[in-house]
């Protein structure tokens, strides 16, 4: 999609708030690499799996991700032969217990996520690698003793020489003579070095070599020539040990370089994985639910709201900037350090809007800083975030087509660099714009025909307005030149909407009301505030001079439209009502469903019990499974061994062991998960 459309609508500040919730870097990576797609089938697939993965959280089933590091590097070291440090090699055991703990979790609960378990068939299987990590490998990173019978037998005899040289230095100790030159009695050790602390004025009593002076020169830390032989021994041990451990490291690193392609490929879908789990989180946080997709290229949006106008108010960390330092700001006034007051707690106010249903170009007028702006981002956005496999905050019956293009033209974007005026910049992109626009277009444009003279600015504003209508896209365009707000009654392929303001309070309620032309209220406003009333009388009559005395026919026309749109609404909310009870009315269908397949399956098992078969008894309280000992299909009974009690139980309360853990209906979301509605 175009780039600078997604800049201005600030797609990588969502991307940011999905990274944010990824449990590692690379679900941090795919979340920053996130794209929209244009192919039906690829954006419904990523929405079905969010869809799963918020079921799953809501369910209490978080996927393991703890453990799970980007070592994509030190595999492609590997598998070029090149050597990893012990503390590398640790990293990578630890990725591998998360990819294993990963598996098991997707095929435990693939079951009732399906999409989810799908991904269980590319992730690997790695245990031989980390086994032979973890055998040579401590909790600290230390290679262990038994990593190999040279490495044992070397510091077995290291173990031995240090031994020999600790007595030799004993024994020198319990000598007076040695003590008195000694500034404390007991020997310490210098690098791999062995030594005595010694007082400056007794250097030459004791015979040997100067490893370290204290900082003072008080002390002089010498390493006694009675031990230097052992000394030599020791350090030879060392050099051998430590060519025994870079071998044993560089066997390691070659049992990660042999799976080193199938571990990348797990890797990646991992990250994909974590992907999808940083979407479903975002999702929860935000209230926001999966937008259907529309095959007549219909838009419609309920009750939506601004991400990003949402995370600003809620504060959240992923999109908060440090402050300048106070050292950082050029002033002369004292810098306050003090923290700001709290500010009220400001909430997103939902709009509703729809295209391509009787009208595919939305003409939006009112007062600055009511909210039209805002709307055109909320609908460009929420349909970049939906083809790109993200939930939207929008109500039940939203619902968005797949776009070739979103492009866009908000705000001031004057080139500096160039020395364009604000109206070059503006008309330079709108021709950007209609060069690319095709009929599975969404074309955002603000302030149409801002910056030049009114009467010329609406000239263009039209002709920009049949050329997009001649083009076929759907388009949103917001205005404050008044002849341009006549266009959508002449043309039926357009409408008119509104945003509302409050003369009483001088305050934008932020709501869209399509079918309404807004209007500046510039005499009520300077009423409000108190200009002298001769001039508001005097403005009055220029008015309705230029206006006439009788009401427009245009106002006549947007009124009707506006009925008209007001019972298109109702028919819109209506019809999300019924899906809703669609909706739950199969999900209870399927609850039924699959507790009668159940109780078909547990009657079939039942009847296959054999003497030796493991069964659950739950009216018995036994969390393990019992042995079937013997049964009586007369008596319908059978004799169950659990520890060393047999119990006589009616086969109708056996749970065979095949059956134990059945799947279930996904949770209902009406009431709070219990414990007891989930099985592992």
């Amino acid at each position: 999609m175009d780039g600078h459309t997604l800049e201005l609508l600030g797609v990588s500040k969502i991307k940011e708030l999905v990274a944010a919730r990824a449990a590692c870097s690379l679900g941090k990576e795919a979340a920053r690499a996130l794209e929209p797609s244009r192919d039906p089938a690829e954006v419904a697939a990523r929405l079905a799996v969010t869809t799963e993965m918020v079921e799953a959280l809501r369910s209490g089933l978080r996927p393991p991700l703890g453990g799970l590091h980007d070592v994509r590097p030190l595999v492609r070291r590997a598998r070029i032969g090149a050597m990893l440090e012990a503390e590398e090699l640790s990293q990578v055991a630890e990725t591998l217990r998360s990819v294993a703990a990963l598996g098991d979790w997707l095929e435990r609960h693939g079951g009732n996520f399906p999409r989810l378990g799908g991904m269980r068939a590319d992730v690997g299987e790695f245990g031989s690698v980390r086994t032979a990590i973890e055998g040579c490998l401590d909790a600290r990173s230390k290679v262990l003793d038994t990593a190999s019978r040279r490495l044992s037998t070397i510091r077995r005899e290291m173990e031995e020489v240090e031994a020999r040289i600790q007595e030799k230095l004993r024994s020198m100790l319990r000598s007076a003579e040695v003590k008195r030159a000694l500034r404390y009695g007991n020997f310490t050790m210098v690098g791999h070095h062995y030594v005595l602390p010694v007082a400056k004025d007794h250097r030459g009593e004791i015979p040997g070599s100067v490893q370290r002076t204290s900082a003072s020169n008080e002390t002089v830390y010498v390493e006694p020539a009675a031990i230097a032989d052992k000394s030599a021994q020791l350090s030879f041990l060392r050099g051998r040990e430590q060519k025994e451990i870079r071998r044993i490291l560089r066997w390691l690193g070659a049992q990660v370089g042999q799976v080193a392609d199938s571990l990348l490929g797990t890797l990646a879908n991992l990250g994909e994985l974590d992907l999808i789990h940083a979407k479903a989180r975002h999702a929860i946080d935000y209230r926001m639910r999966a937008a259907d997709l529309s095959a007549d290229g219909g838009l419609v949006l309920r009750r939506a709201r601004h991400p990003l106008l949402e995370a600003i108010f809620r504060r959240d960390p992923a999109l908060l900037v440090e402050p300048p330092s106070p050292a950082a700001v050029e002033t002369d006034e004292p810098v306050s350090t003090a923290s700001p007051p709290p500010q009220p707690k400001r909430e997103v106010v939902p709009i509703d809007a729809h295209l391509g249903l009787r009208f595919r170009i939305l003409v939006i007028t009112g007062p600055n800083t009511g909210g039209k702006t805002v709307a055109l981002k909320t609908v460009g956005l929420l349909a970049v975030m939906t083809q790109m496999g993200l939930h939207v905050p929008a109500a039940e019956g939203s619902r968005l087509p797949i776009l070739d293009q979103v492009l866009a033209d908000i705000g001031d974007e004057q080139s500096l660099e160039q020395s364009l005026s604000t109206f070059s910049s503006h008309v330079r992109r709108v021709s950007e714009i209609l060069g690319k626009a095709n009929e599975r277009s969404l074309v955002l444009l603000d302030e149409l025909g801002a910056g030049t003279d009114p009467a010329e600015g609406a000239a263009l504003g039209r002709a920009i307005l049949d050329e997009l209508d001649s083009v076929g896209c759907l388009a949103m365009v917001t205005t404050h030149i008044g002849d341009l707000k006549t266009y959508a009654l002449s043309n039926p392929r357009a409408e008119n909407a509104a945003v509302e303001f409050d003369v009483e309070t001088l305050q934008p309620r932020y709501q869209v009301h399509i079918g309404d032309v807004g209007q500046s209220n510039a005499l009520k406003i300077a009423r409000r505030l108190d200009m002298p009333e001769h001039l508001v009388a005097r403005a009055q009559r220029y008015l309705d001079q230029a206006q006439g005395s009788t009401i427009p026919e245009w106002e006549l026309i947007a009124r009707m439209r506006k009925e008209a749109e007001t019972a298109r609404q109702e028919a819109i909310a209506a019809a999300a009502d019924a899906e809703r009870s669609r909706d739950a009315a199969a999900q209870r269908l399927l609850a039924l469903e699959m507790e009668s397949r159940r109780e078909v399956d547990l009657a079939e098992a039942r009847a296959r019990l054999q003497p030796g078969d493991k069964v659950v008894v739950p009216r018995l309280g036994y969390d393990r499974p019992g042995r079937v000992v013997k049964i009586d299909p007369r008596k319908k009974t059978a004799a169950v061994a659990i520890g060393h009690v047999t119990w006589d139980v009616a086969v109708d309360e056996l749970v065979p062991q095949e059956t134990a853990a059945p799947v279930v209906a996904r949770p209902d979301r009406s009431r709070t998960p219990r414990l007891e509605d989930f099985h592992d």
